[in-house]
């Protein structure tokens, strides 16, 4: 009788990110319909919130307790060198003790938010080698790329695309983007993001009169490249944000707060105290599960993270995207929204109510449009799970020689 299946799940997984946990539900789900023998734990940033969801054991992906903080003196310094040290001999040990590693969804592979390349790309990286090294097949699955500018980290990120066993992208410019780092693409598929996949709540049924509208806010502070106006970037989002809401409330429209991060919270804050009204209220989510009932009870959703605009698109709700990088606007041409698009870094209130305005005009054609786009989405992961299957769960005559080879 051939052995149970090991499998490894690694990310920045049960770190207060949904999006992050979203697409380990997804993969989980996956995993115990096709393949419910498999042996899963986590290599992760969260383990206790991992487990205490999702009831599988984890480990926590750092040594360094402090790996994401800033380091300024010289023991904390120690600390986080010694630590890139321990790391590698802690995610080695790890990756050895299982068949498959899933990296599921994430944007694994791109900057597009502040990153250090000796957090979690150097985390990435470590386990790719150690794959290739082990003889453990890693899967990149249905992740998000982009090119990236700082050599350091763009090193590491095509290193680790490279050692990966099986890769698929999220959307056709992550792997253009691979492709342009230097990556062999040729065998590699575009899937819808794994989100996708979750099962959706009912559709709200939208009322006579313009009722709710979710509004999703982030911290936003720019990317990798606006560390120098950081405060500036921040500032004018969060200004057009308030306006934008301000201009809601005094239409009389109840507006629903939502977030995609715990360090979400203090925007939230912030929109709540300048606008002053019981109109706005502040959703309490702990999933995407939750994201999704939310969203499906709006009219209209007005929403940055990019897994808040999926939950939006996938409940077939009209959707605003206030886009910060590239995959949300290759996600909006996706669902046939490319129309409603607004950039984070301008946010503009009064062009951003004439956006809103004219979304809401066509939001029955619209919701036609959401519902025969998802339905192709739930089609093409179908496919995506099948290729994981052959990539992964090879034949019981061949899994040996797998395992054995260089």
């Amino acid at each position: 009788m051939r052995a149970a299946a090991r499998v490894g799940v690694f990310g920045l997984l049960g770190s207060g990110n949904l999006g992050n946990d979203g697409s380990l539900e997804a993969v989980l789900g996956y995993l115990r319909a096709e393949h419910p023998e498999a042996v899963v734990d986590a290599l992760c940033g969260g383990p206790e919130a991992v487990t205490a969801r999702f009831g599988i054991p984890a480990t926590r992906l750092h040594w360094n307790r402090a790996e994401y903080r800033t380091a300024s003196r010289a023991g904390a310094i120690a600390a986080k060198g010694l630590g890139k040290l321990v790391d590698a001999f802690r995610t080695a040990a790890w990756v050895r003790r299982h068949d498959v590693v899933i990296v599921p969804g994430m944007g694994v592979l791109e900057a597009t938010l502040p990153l250090r390349p000796w957090g979690f790309p150097y985390a990435l990286f470590l386990l790719c080698a150690s794959g290739r090294l082990f003889g453990t097949r890693v899967a990149l699955v249905s992740v998000g790329a982009a090119e990236i500018g700082n050599r350091p980290t763009r090193a590491l990120v095509r290193w680790s695309a490279r050692l990966a066993a099986y890769r698929s992208y999220r959307d056709a410019q992550s792997r253009d983007a691979m492709r342009a780092m230097g990556v062999d693409t040729r065998r590699d598929e575009v899937y819808p993001d794994l989100a996708f996949s979750l099962p959706t709540p009912p559709a709200g049924v939208p009322s006579d009169a313009p009722g709710r509208v979710c509004v999703g806010v982030m911290d936003f502070r720019g990317g990798n490249d606006d560390r120098a106006r950081a405060e500036e970037i921040h500032r004018r989002y969060l200004d057009g944000t308030i306006r934008f809401v301000r201009a809601l409330v005094e239409e009389g429209r109840p507006v629903r707060l939502l977030t995609g991060d715990r360090c979400d919270a203090p925007v939230v804050a912030a929109i709540l105290d300048a606008v002053g009204s019981p109109l706005v209220t502040a959703a309490g989510t702990a999933s995407l599960t939750d994201l999704m009932h939310e969203t499906a009870a709006a009219d209209t959703v007005v929403a940055i993270r990019y897994h808040n605009l999926i939950c939006a698109l996938k409940t077939g709700t009209p959707t605003l995207a206030v886009t910060y990088a590239a995959k949300s606007d290759a996600l909006m041409a996706g669902m046939g929204l490319a129309a409603y698009c607004h950039p984070a870094r301008e946010v503009d209130a009064d062009r951003l109510l004439e956006q809103f305005r004219a979304l809401e005009k066509q939001s029955a054609e619209l919701r036609q449009t959401l519902a025969e786009r998802n339905r192709a989405a739930a089609r093409r992961l179908d496919h995506q799970f099948t290729a994981l299957t052959t990539a992964l769960f090879p034949a019981a005559g061949h899994a040996h020689t797998l395992r054995e080879a260089p």
